[in-house]
């Protein structure tokens, strides 16, 4: 298998100049821990997360550093901290460049980039425009099918099954963008979260109807977000 299996392909972006606090509301809302900075071409800039945000002198959480340790840390280090937690735009604050992958980059070998630079997702790029992202709860997912007894094997029917199947899914109006489909030997896998049961009814309703596809396994767990008070 590689990135392009396993992939979310409908990827949550922001711009160079969106504003910190609308990248934070951006990562809430669609419950994901990152999210790439792309310009208008659609091509990746950079990449702001959690880890980005933590130190931040809005919320009094930035580093205070004595005016000696630039002797040992270096004044071009002490800035790069200062903008991390003083900027006010994605392109002041996202980490670049970005470690990325191909969409036939094996499996292996992706996971082994996660664990080597110890992050928690990798875009996926082509032609040097993004065109998904594979976290590690992806390869998670990936993992389960894979122990169901399908086999491993790459098939371009799964790839065009997989492409339709989302692209319907896209249609509807409860679609949500935090769902994955992994597709193997015309088996689908559905991971994510819905808002309810009926949502999740739905969408496997829709798959199971499809053209090619020979069986549904629904993994979507349900995420009732707090009423308004």
């Amino acid at each position: 298998m590689n990135a392009a299996d396993v992939m979310v392909s409908k990827v949550i972006t922001v711009g160079p100049d969106a504003s910190v606090a609308t990248i934070a509301e951006t990562l809430l809302a669609n419950r994901i821990s990152a999210v790439p900075v792309i310009d208008d071409n659609s091509a990746l800039l950079g990449i702001v997360s959690e880890g980005d945000l933590i130190h931040r002198v809005e919320t009094g959480t930035e580093q205070p550093r004595a005016w000696w340790l630039e002797f040992f840390i270096g004044k071009e280090t002490l800035a790069r901290e200062f903008i991390k937690s003083h900027g006010r735009k994605a392109a002041d604050v996202m980490t670049r460049p970005v470690i990325t992958v191909k969409p036939d980059t094996p499996l292996g070998e992706l996971a082994s980039l996660l664990e080597k630079h110890r992050i928690k997702r990798v875009p996926v790029v082509k032609g040097g425009k993004i065109v998904g992202i594979v976290s590690r709860a992806n390869l998670v997912q990936a993992l389960v099918t894979l122990g169901t007894g399908i086999k491993p094997s790459a098939s371009a029917n799964d790839s065009i099954l997989r492409a339709d199947l989302l692209g319907r899914l896209r249609l509807q109006p409860w679609w949500t963008n935090s769902i994955n489909v992994i597709v193997k030997e015309g088996i689908v896998e559905l991971w994510g979260y819905v808002d309810s049961q009926v949502a999740s009814d739905a969408i496997r309703i829709a798959v199971e109807e499809a053209p090619g596809v020979r069986q549904v396994s629904n993994n979507l767990a349900i995420e009732i977000r707090p009423s308004a008070q």
